[in-house]
């Protein structure tokens, strides 16, 4: 079970937002790569970066920052918004990403993605944000008439190396993961799972280490690491206790 720590980006800062809402947005380090090297030290295996701004944009707005973060940490980077097109996959694991997430060109194109999993086994997932169990795209400013279960199944056996589920109205309050929803993903396809949006306390932590959530490949964190709320070498410690 893998806890990925989040550094969402605008304006080129590491910020989280609330409810999706980029004029609702924290700033809670102006140095994303000093960030990103704090979350290495703390012991955390993964980096979650989000470029938000991209997202709105269709094309890489905080690549300068990105590629600070990947000159700054060892650990594998991860990286979704904006990238919509086989030339922004290519040029973003030449820089060095282990993984991009491929969210609104999943629901728009979802031959593209099927051919980058084909043609980059293992560093292609699918961002599934999603509104009342329906996909949005577009920075999450649309939702589509897509459910989460039924985009999962467009990918089955393609070859995606997993699928992040974000429920939108979780995010950034932490009001706690959307537990049922996202194990009813999980259960519902052989793609990898990684739950986002809202994950709180450590009692989420201890939850994640009970047998029937092992179906998951991990969680993302953002405001409750920031905050305080999750202590992140006890959390590590539990996760990987649990096996």
């Amino acid at each position: 079970m893998i806890l990925f720590p989040a550094i969402d980006l605008k304006d080129g800062q590491c910020v989280r937002l609330k409810l999706g809402d980029m004029d609702q947005a924290t700033v809670f380090n102006d140095d994303p790569a000093a960030q990103a090297r704090a979350f290495e030290e703390e012991g955390f295996d993964y980096l979650h970066v989000v470029d938000l701004n991209g997202a709105f944009a269709g094309e890489s707005v905080n690549g300068a920052a990105v590629e600070a973060i990947l000159k700054t940490v060892k650990f594998p980077v991860q990286l979704g918004g904006g990238i919509r097109t086989l030339d922004h996959i290519e040029s973003w694991l030449d820089k060095g990403l282990a993984r991009v997430i491929l969210g609104t060109v999943a629901v728009r194109n979802p031959d593209l993605v099927k051919e980058a999993a084909k043609k980059w086994p293992g560093q292609v997932a699918v961002g599934t944000d999603a509104k009342q169990g329906m996909v949005a795209v577009e920075g999450w400013a649309e939702t589509s008439e897509l459910s989460v279960i039924e985009l999962a199944k467009r990918f089955e056996g393609a070859g995606v190396a997993a699928i992040i589920y974000t429920d939108i109205d979780r995010d950034g309050v932490l009001a706690g993961i959307n537990w049922d929803s996202t194990l009813d993903l999980a259960r519902s396809t052989s793609i990898p799972v990684i739950a986002s949006g809202g994950l709180a306390s450590m009692d989420d932590i201890e939850r994640m280490t009970r047998p029937d959530y092992q179906v998951l490949e991990g969680a993302i964190s953002g405001r409750a690491l920031y905050d305080g709320r999750i202590d992140s070498r006890e959390a590590l410690a539990k996760l990987r206790a649990a096996g």
